[in-house]
């Protein structure tokens, strides 16, 4: 087309609200329980996280699951806020998301042999699926990414 121009969307469609509220009350809550978290609960993160991704081993216990916390803070503000971009918010929970997954799929004992399936210890991050499914919904919206402007 001449004379066009692709311009992302800043706006969130209404469809978009109840995936984003539903992931960002559940993500936003689990991150401020994180900052109240005792030793004991710090380390156990910190040893499950530290399992499959070697470098978070770097760090303390308390400081990592702190951070942690801030980041599940800032990405659930972000789903629940309107004036964030549906885009860009299914971007972070495409990360996240696909971080638990990989959490899931590489932590011993989470799923039955040779499959997908969780074992009952791993039931807890395999029902995180759905939030992978609610950022594929944002990011695959063609809607929420572009428009054509005409000059």
């Amino acid at each position: 087309m001449l004379g066009s121009k692709i311009v992302i969307k800043k706006r969130t469609k209404v469809r978009h609200l109840p995936g984003r509220v539903a992931a960002g009350a559940f993500i936003l809550n689990e991150g401020l329980s994180k900052f109240s978290a005792d030793d004991d609960t710090a380390k156990k993160i910190h040893g499950w996280a530290s399992e499959v991704y070697p470098a978070v081993g770097e760090y303390e216990p308390q400081s990592f699951t702190r951070a942690l916390g801030a980041a599940e803070v800032a990405l659930g503000g972000g789903l629940l806020l309107p004036f964030v971009p549906s885009w860009l918010a299914g971007v972070g929970l495409a990360g996240f998301s696909g971080g638990l997954i990989n959490l899931y799929l590489k932590t011993p004992g989470m799923r039955q042999q040779g499959t997908v399936l969780p074992t009952a210890e791993g039931t807890a991050l395999a029902k995180d699926v759905w939030m992978a499914g609610i950022a594929a919904m944002l990011l695959l919206d063609r809607e929420s990414w572009f428009r054509r402007r005409r000059h």
